[in-house]
């Protein structure tokens, strides 16, 4: 294991060393102290390495990712994981506000709670998280699946895709174009299969599904207000 203090040797160093890491590495786990909640740690990373965080982060952290397995022992800040495209990112403590947005691919898992508009706009993702979510979640979410144990907040999948969203949990309220749908036995299955991924252990017959109503996709003067 490699072991990166940030106070001492820097963000820049951290990250274009991380970043020069290729898929024949031998370098595969890493170890970064003192975050301090520093701004974009591990970002753009591109090969199958194991990064732990010890701490709390700023904002983006693991943005942009591939390949890369990073690990966060505390809470992140605004758009941890944004527009990453496959790999995982697994934050300990609780993510501000949208986490996973744009994320093409890979899975982000979050232990406590999210705030605000997580997973908007994401087109492949799959976010998983242990507590709650703030209002505006999935916003324009075009693909993937966010899963929430806890409850949703106001506004869940507003405009919403073709993203799917799985709430153990009560929800505020659904934004325009979102609606409750069937949990069928395929649906129950892949929800297993995420929460195993995530390692959380819950009964996927204890949640409901909510999709797009498709009534946004084309102009519609009866629709003119949601628009």
């Amino acid at each position: 294991m490699t072991t990166i203090d940030i106070t001492e040797q820097g963000l820049r160093y951290l990250n274009e060393t991380l970043q020069q890491q290729s898929a024949g590495t031998n370098q595969k786990e890493w170890d970064i102290i003192n975050p301090r909640g520093s701004h974009a740690i591990a970002v753009g990373l591109d090969a199958p390495i194991q990064v732990t965080v010890n701490g709390s982060t700023g904002y983006y952290c693991g943005g942009m990712n591939k390949q890369a397995s990073i690990t966060i022992k505390g809470s992140a800040g605004p758009g941890v994981a944004e527009n990453m495209s496959s790999g995982m990112v697994v934050v300990e403590g609780d993510a501000s506000q949208y986490a996973g947005a744009t994320g093409r691919g890979g899975t982000l898992v979050i232990r406590g709670n999210a705030a605000s508009r997580c997973g908007i706009s994401m087109k492949g993702i799959d976010i998983i998280v242990a507590g709650n979510i703030g209002h505006m979640s999935a916003f324009m979410a075009q693909k993937g699946n966010l899963v929430v144990l806890g409850d949703a907040g106001e506004a869940l999948g507003d405009s919403l895709y073709e993203a799917r969203l799985f709430v153990r949990g009560s929800v505020k309220s659904l934004g325009a174009d979102c609606i409750e749908k069937d949990m069928t036995e395929a649906h129950i299955k892949q929800l297993a299969e995420l929460l195993e991924r995530a390692d959380m252990d819950a009964d996927p017959a204890q949640f409901r599904r909510y999709g797009s109503a498709r009534q946004l996709y084309h102009f519609d003067v009866d629709n003119v207000s949601a628009y």
